[in-house]
């Protein structure tokens, strides 16, 4: 059943759709009036409806169930990247949100070749977040994660306060052997708790952005005994959080 994320909020009444959504419903899906359809709203409620009318520019539905299934995380992980080459950072928004990531931050490491103004990065975050959103209709999320892209490190560095836990993916530290902080991390986690987990780019995290990070109260760790690349780094991260904090303790 396909999923849409709109932008009205929840009234347990009729919807009436324009738009993209419009577009989707009837144009692509060709769906007809008695077709059924999940409609997730801004406060992440979702709900099952059945579409009664199809107008000329609108589609107009009415709730039949809502949905019962707890589809997100019981944590908020914020995936913040520094900024790859090409499309890996595409690649890590749409895969990490399937993996159930809250958030996504980038920033500008300084290993990062690619280097972004403010227009590209306007360009790049809206184009992140048409990704992520497909992604989270796909996986059936019922919230669609947040993109910021920053412009300096300083703003990384900025924000950290916000997070109750900071993960550092360090590759020092899986060379070394490291393999028991990120699991400590998952197994003492309280629900909504907000975690951020920093992973450098191609060329890893420079001694210096450690240091800063670790001074903030940032916790190195390895990622198994492997080295991983940037983009497949975050979904082990994501994938060990899903089966500690929902498989496991099943």
């Amino acid at each position: 059943m396909q999923r849409y994320f709109i932008d009205l909020p929840y009234t347990g009444d009729s919807y009436e759709l324009a738009g993209e959504v419009f577009h989707h419903i009837v144009r692509v899906m060709r769906m007809e009036p008695g077709e059924e359809v999940y409609l997730v709203f801004p406060d992440q409620m979702a709900i099952i409806a059945k579409i009664t009318e199809i107008k000329s520019e609108t589609v107009v539905l009415v709730e039949v169930a809502k949905e019962e299934q707890a589809k997100e995380l019981p944590i908020f992980v914020t995936i913040a990247s520094g900024y790859p080459k090409g499309d890996k950072l595409e690649w890590i928004v749409q895969k990490g949100t399937e993996l159930g990531a809250a958030a996504f931050m980038g920033f500008p490491a300084r290993a990062s070749v690619v280097k972004w103004d403010a227009k590209k990065l306007g360009k790049k975050q809206q184009r992140l977040e048409k990704i992520a959103q497909e992604a989270a209709e796909q996986s059936q999320r019922q919230r669609t994660p947040k993109i910021q892209l920053l412009g300096q490190f300083s703003e990384l560095v900025a924000a950290l306060p916000e997070y109750d836990r900071i993960l550092i993916a360090y590759e020092e530290s899986a060379k070394a052997g490291e393999m028991a902080h990120l699991a400590q991390v998952l197994t003492d986690v309280q629900p909504g708790e907000r975690i951020l987990a920093v992973f450098g780019p191609e060329g890893g995290i420079m001694p210096a952005e450690i240091e800063t990070l670790v001074a903030a109260g940032g916790i190195l760790c390895g990622l198994g005994p492997r080295i991983l690349r940037t983009e497949t780094a975050p979904l082990y991260l994501l994938s060990a959080a899903s089966y500690q904090l929902e498989l496991a303790k099943e």
